[in-house]
């Protein structure tokens, strides 16, 4: 009896991790469905016109398209520059805005720059490796952050020496794969057998 409910239980925990990504991208699309619901009731609500309230979501759709141009194509936007002044200048809130600014864009910069951004480093314990995102670089210290798995936004940040990394050649994409598949996605395996000689190297 105990051996069938350990069974089920196991294809349980499988059916779950199955539906995840499933579960993750219905929320997305959900969150995107409220938030537009969200603008059309506001704008309805304000002028109580379908044709103007149409009319400035069709905007509001073209500036965050355009902004979004706009940083894909030049790294900047006039818009988003412009705000950042103005939230600069606000106590707190400016401190808010920026680190969570700096965070989406660890996960945003272009490709070329994405691949010098991943690197292992030994936690908790010598021989044991994990993969982390070069947050920052102060002189030959690394300023890491150590993501945990299955949540790749989630973790802590660690300072260490340039000596104690290993740069990846995985990219944060490439990373964030395999941190939220819990390792069976691993885009360069053959980077393990570079772990284990520098371990080996180490003793």
């Amino acid at each position: 009896m105990l051996r069938i409910v350990k069974q089920g239980f196991k294809y349980f925990m499988l059916g779950v991790l199955a539906v995840i990504p499933l579960l993750l991208t219905v929320q997305i699309v959900l969150f995107t469905k409220e938030l537009l619901t969200d603008i059309i009731v506001s704008l309805y609500g304000y002028s109580a016109s379908y044709s103007f309230t149409t009319t400035l979501l069709v905007l509001s759709i073209a500036l965050l398209t355009y902004i979004g141009y706009s940083l894909a194509k030049y790294r900047r936007s006039i818009i988003i520059s412009a705000f950042d002044t103005v939230i600069e200048k606000i106590p707190f809130l400016n401190t808010i805005y920026r680190v969570t600014k700096k965070m989406i864009t660890l996960f945003t910069v272009d490709s070329e720059v994405r691949k010098r951004e991943v690197v292992y480093v030994e936690y908790p314990k010598e021989d044991v490796w994990v993969p982390a995102y070069v947050t920052n670089k102060v002189g030959s210290m690394y300023v890491l952050f150590v993501p945990t798995s299955p949540n790749p936004t989630s973790g802590f940040t660690v300072v260490v020496s340039e000596s104690k990394v290993v740069k990846s050649e995985m990219d944060i994409e490439d990373a964030a794969s395999f941190i939220i598949s819990i390792g069976s996605d691993y885009p360069k395996p053959e980077e393990a057998d570079i772990l284990k000689a520098r371990s080996k190297l180490l003793e």
